[in-house]
């Protein structure tokens, strides 16, 4: 597998970090990686000068970044491994719209500290390890829906 890195001037040229171009790529980047999680966030140049995030109800600084687990949960047996990757793209999705700046997720690997106030992991010690492009959620988006079942981001 192999990842591209995008041209300076784009959020990717900035950080230098490869960017997942696929599902497919996004899944064996989580086979290969184990414990990887997702964050949708400005990126993890102005995420790592923070280091930790907020509670937004309360304003409690927490013990580390909020992210979301890649790691595939061993009840998923031997399921669709490009479905349960488009889930958890697809849970979180409506942070593109919900937050300020040009919120994009990025992967990253870490030490969790915590949990968050929606049970979220809390991360410290933090590797960025790659950025998702659009198409990649839009190929989510697609996988969800042709599920038979009814399912929504999880809106807050």
């Amino acid at each position: 597998m192999t990842f591209t890195t995008d041209r300076p001037g784009t959020p990717e040229g900035d950080t230098g970090l490869p960017t997942v171009r696929s599902l497919e790529e996004l899944g064996q980047l989580v086979v290969r990686r184990g414990r990887l999680y997702v964050r949708w966030s400005c990126g993890p140049d102005r995420d790592l000068g923070a280091t930790r995030s907020v509670d937004e109800l309360t304003g409690i600084p927490m013990p580390g970044l909020s992210a979301n687990p890649l790691r595939v949960e061993e009840w998923w047996g031997d399921r669709s491994l490009r479905l349960w990757v488009a889930r958890r793209l697809f849970d979180y999705c409506h942070l593109r719209a919900d937050r300020v700046g040009d919120v994009r997720p990025w992967t990253l690997c870490g030490r969790e500290v915590g949990r968050g106030p929606d049970n979220e992991p809390l991360v410290r010690d933090i590797e960025p390890v790659s950025w998702i492009a659009p198409d990649v959620i839009a190929e989510a988006e697609e996988e969800v829906a042709r599920q038979r079942r009814p399912w929504g981001p999880m809106r807050r």
